[in-house]
């Protein structure tokens, strides 16, 4: 069995992957269905579709460079069914630092919410 936090970073990984290759539709299974993000300027988006097709719209957009998310510690629950990784982001010129909620839900860790505080750019 692997570890949660292996699991977890591995997940992180995907997710940057599927960025990158700009495939929005992939993400959806990463989120809890009412998932929650707070963009790097303060927005709020409420829900796994529409993070998905927040994620959809920026891939749109010509200039979109992607974004990297580098976990740098990864904190569980006591029971094993939630994690806080917390880490760096880079976008482009911007960066910051970000915290993510994991819940493991049948068998698999999702993200039931994000936090990500722009610091540069």
């Amino acid at each position: 069995m692997i570890p949660p936090e292996d699991a977890i970073r591995a997940r992180r990984r995907l997710t940057n992957k599927l960025i990158a290759a700009r495939k929005a539709a992939r993400l959806r299974p990463f989120f809890t269905v009412d998932a929650r993000l707070i963009a790097g300027d303060g927005g709020l988006i409420l829900g796994a579709d529409a993070i998905v097709e927040t994620f959809a719209a920026q891939f749109r957009e010509p200039g979109f460079t992607g974004y990297v998310r580098t976990p740098g510690t990864i904190e569980l629950d006591q029971a094993g069914d939630r994690a806080a990784e917390m880490g760096r982001w880079t976008g482009g010129a911007m960066s910051g630092a970000y915290l993510a909620v994991w819940r493991k839900v049948t068998g698999q860790w999702v993200i039931e919410s994000e936090l990500y505080v722009t610091l540069a750019g």
